[in-house]
């Protein structure tokens, strides 16, 4: 019974991100039909929609769109690639673009929320580390309590950031970058495009649950 709960668990936390990979991954096959690079169809669709300012970079942090220096980053193999997985992602980092340009609040919100996200997870795991050694140093009662709870509280607040930009990115998605896409992507390949364009989305859910799983590793750990 509890082998099949540990296997629940894991699927749920582990799925949402195997999905985004396993589509992304589907829909990467280099296609000769296409005219142009996720890079080029990128820089086009910015000139179309009259954003100037904003440049097309690679990148090996991921893909994402930058507000403050105004950079739309797309990995190699979507900056360099011909397929309908680089087009796709290329259009929702545009999408992104689009929605500073138009001054989209929720993207503000979400660009200073992500940046919570990452200094509570960092300092969830520096807590975590930490805790024995305070409890050794303080022998405070309920000292390592205390410091465990600090942790849960700094990875349950990157869990609960990830999850509430998911309006931001399906805005993105099917707001922005979907109707561009159905201009320049052939119609028999939109279910494709739509599919691209969820698992974009769903990489968010799958960080939320990545913190998840990283403060029960690290409660685990800790109760040894």
């Amino acid at each position: 019974m509890i082998v099949v709960v540990i296997v629940l668990l894991l699927a749920i936390f582990l799925l949402p991100n195997v999905w985004a990979k396993w589509v992304l991954s589907r829909h990467s096959r280099g296609r000769d039909d296409y005219p142009g690079t996720g890079a080029e169809l990128a820089d086009h669709l910015l000139r179309r929609m009259g954003i100037e300012g904003v440049k097309v970079e690679m990148t090996e942090q991921g893909d994402h769109y930058d507000p403050e220096a105004r950079r739309v980053r797309l990995s190699r193999e979507h900056y360099e690639g011909r397929s309908l997985t680089a087009v796709t992602v290329a259009a929702h980092e545009v999408g992104h673009a689009i929605q500073h340009h138009e001054g989209y609040a929720p993207l503000a919100a979400r660009a200073r929320m992500v940046g919570v996200a990452q200094r509570a997870e960092k300092l969830g795991a520096l807590l975590m580390m930490a805790a024995p050694f305070l409890f050794i140093l303080t022998r405070l009662p309920g000292g390592l309590a205390i410091v465990i709870a600090a942790a849960v509280i700094s990875f349950g607040t990157a869990a609960l950031v990830h999850l509430v930009t998911l309006p931001v990115e399906f805005d993105a998605s099917f707001n922005r970058a979907l109707p561009l896409l159905k201009e320049y992507v052939p119609p028999y390949d939109m279910p494709g495009a739509r599919h691209v364009l969820t698992a974009c989305a769903f990489t968010y859910v799958a960080a939320s649950l990545a913190s998840i799983l990283n403060l029960g590793r690290w409660l685990v750990i800790l109760r040894r």
